[in-house]
């Protein structure tokens, strides 16, 4: 039995350290709050910021998969503490770093999106989650640690809730055969990692010393608008069809006074207002998961949407 380390419990990290559980193998979750434990898991309440705590959970991991995020509207301040944090536990334990990324550091692009993309965000966020992976990347170049990034889009699936463009402001009302209102431009193409998805790559990546020291885009489905999600959507509800609105420029400046995460959001309303396509090839050319086909992720977002209204009303 092996020994991983998840730092985070959000969507990702709870769908990593749950899926790590059912493969046999003893977790260990840092986040902030902590939790009750779960088979097979082990819930320590502390700061991931805190480096010394944290290379001590570390001790005898085989892996470390970094799922934490600050607040949105605190990347700047608490990202670099932290990304310093679980590469000197990296290094202090010998485990792999397993980092879960984002596409923000490629800044706005024409065409599908691959790995080889320079990281030429010009945005506060995107900068971030740039120095971030740079700073993993040139430690493991030095031979000091060993990692590798999973690169997601915006989360789509069961456990997705607040965070989630189709997820908490859309399902609700959908599921009531309700307009909904969405970011930008709903015909737009757009990917979507299904949870599961990015789950079971991290955990491939983890187990496979040749594709270290680089990053790679979690296997993704085809590019579907918000527009073309919340009609299949509606379909498996059996709701019928529902509008669509786009969010007004001015709705979104008077929600964004009161809304640090809406306020945040403008730096990267070019990934809605335009095509906002990944290409994960290279990634299933060298890894057994493939993307979930896409009317399988709705059928399973929907029933766990359903269920989770049911309980809590």
């Amino acid at each position: 039995m092996s020994l991983y380390v998840v730092v985070g419990f959000g969507p990702a990290g709870a769908a990593t350290a749950r899926l790590l559980a059912e493969k046999g193998h003893s977790v260990r979750v840092v986040t902030k709050s902590g939790r009750s434990p779960e088979p097979g898991i082990e819930h320590v309440a502390f700061d991931a910021a805190d480096s010394g705590r944290l290379t001590e959970a570390a001790r005898g991991a085989d892996a470390i998969f970094s799922c934490a995020a600050p607040p949105y509207h605190r990347w700047a301040s608490q990202w670099p503490p932290l990304a310093s944090s679980v590469c000197a536990a990296a290094e202090a334990s010998g485990a792999v770093l397993v980092m879960l990324g984002n596409l923000y550091g490629y800044g706005p692009v024409d065409g599908p999106m691959t790995e080889e993309l320079p990281l030429v965000a010009t945005g506060t966020k995107g900068r971030v989650r740039a120095a971030v992976w740079e700073q993993a990347r040139k430690l493991h170049e030095q031979g000091r640690i060993k990692a590798v990034e999973v690169r997601a889009s915006d989360f789509f699936g069961p456990g997705v809730t607040d965070g989630g463009h189709l997820a908490a402001r859309v399902m609700p009302r959908l599921l009531r055969g309700k307009p909904v209102s969405v970011l930008g431009d709903p015909d737009a193409p757009h990917s979507w990692s299904y949870l599961p998805d990015v789950a079971g790559a991290l955990i491939e990546v983890a187990g496979e010393e040749r594709v270290w020291g680089r990053a790679w885009h979690a296997p993704t489905g085809p590019a579907l608008s918000t527009r073309e999600m919340v009609d299949r959507l509606a379909d498996r509800s059996g709701t019928g069809p529902v509008a669509v609105r786009r969010l007004s420029p001015a709705v979104l400046g008077i929600v964004s006074v009161f809304s640090p995460l809406i306020r945040e959001l403008k730096e990267i309303r070019y990934q809605f207002d335009r095509p906002f396509v990944v290409d994960s090839s290279a990634y299933e050319a060298a890894f057994a998961v493939r993307a979930t086909p896409v009317d399988e992720q709705v059928e399973a977002t929907v029933d766990w949407w359903r269920e989770r209204s049911a309980t809590t009303g």
